[in-house]
């Protein structure tokens, strides 16, 4: 018997917003955010949903966080707002069965008032996995961590990456965008190595600009393999602009493990409060 198919848009009903839960492995994707002829997990996203539901006019996501191409993703989260009716179970079944095996919509829900992908998260929490010299290379996951030279002190490396925790301005460690700010507050770094022997680099902020996990990925990796010290990464912070110093680190390691997002009635106000623009206390009293 044939499936029975979704509303269509004969059905409208008032836009409501649906909150989808996503995981990608991002080996063969150019990033999240759509682009004219490649392929992205928006792009395959918004097209999909669109024809599952039988849409008139294509959809548009809003991330949490937008990947570059070549990351990877187990806890990315998005929102759309759609025209119709929609029944979750069925529409994430749809959508199982027209993704390929690299994207997974891993929940489909109805959104709170007030949520926003984008605007609403508490915080990103990033997970870098690198490989060195003291590694067990396992060749299955050899599109998900990154190889490094030499061996990487990991007390050295906690020790350095006290430094750059709480309020500053990244910029040293971002690549620049017209009229985007570069001060954000890193509230998590940490490195520990695993039984074989992998290094996960875990990075929690409340927002990440561009490149910047994968740059302090860069200068954690300098400096915990001895190359640079701690002088040095004092140094990079100093800098008002992209250090030409940092390495950007290769996008296959670095996954996108989770978003977190307040209580259902503070939804509205910290979206509200992610708008406005950060500065750093010495600039202004109310930043925090």
């Amino acid at each position: 018997m044939p499936a029975e198919p979704l509303p269509t848009s004969a059905e409208a009903v008032e836009a409501t917003r649906w909150r989808l839960d996503i995981a990608y492995d991002g080996t063969a994707f150019s990033g999240w955010a759509t682009q004219p002829g490649l392929r992205t997990v928006q792009g395959e996203l918004e097209r999909w949903t669109a024809q599952v539901l039988r849409l008139p006019e294509p959809v548009q996501l809003t991330v949490a966080g937008r990947t570059d191409a070549g990351v990877h993703a187990r806890g990315q989260v998005a929102h759309v707002d759609l025209p119709v009716a929609v029944d979750t179970s069925r529409l994430q079944r749809r959508l199982e069965r027209v993704l390929d095996e690299d994207l997974q919509v891993l929940r489909v829900s109805r959104a709170p008032e007030g949520f926003d992908a984008r605007f609403s998260a508490l915080w990103r929490r990033y997970v870098y996995r690198v490989w060195d010299e003291q590694s067990t290379r396992d060749p299955l996951l050899r599109g998900h961590i990154t190889r490094i030279r030499g061996v990487l002190d990991v007390a050295a490396t906690n020790h350095a990456a006290r430094m750059l925790l709480g309020l500053h301005d990244f910029a040293p460690f971002c690549k620049p965008r017209d009229g985007a700010t570069t001060i954000r507050t890193l509230t998590g770094l940490h490195a520990e190595r695993t039984a074989d022997g992998i290094v996960e680099f875990t990075v929690t902020a409340d927002a990440f600009c561009h490149s910047m996990v994968r740059s302090l990925m860069g200068a954690m990796t300098t400096v915990g393999t001895g190359r640079k010290d701690q002088a040095w990464l004092a140094e990079v912070m100093g800098s008002p602009k992209r250090h030409n110093g940092v390495l950007v680190m290769p996008a296959k390691g670095l996954c996108l493990e989770e978003v977190r997002y307040p209580a259902d009635d503070r939804l509205a106000e910290r979206a509200n409060l992610s708008r406005a623009v950060r500065t750093l206390p010495e600039t202004s009293e109310e930043a925090r």
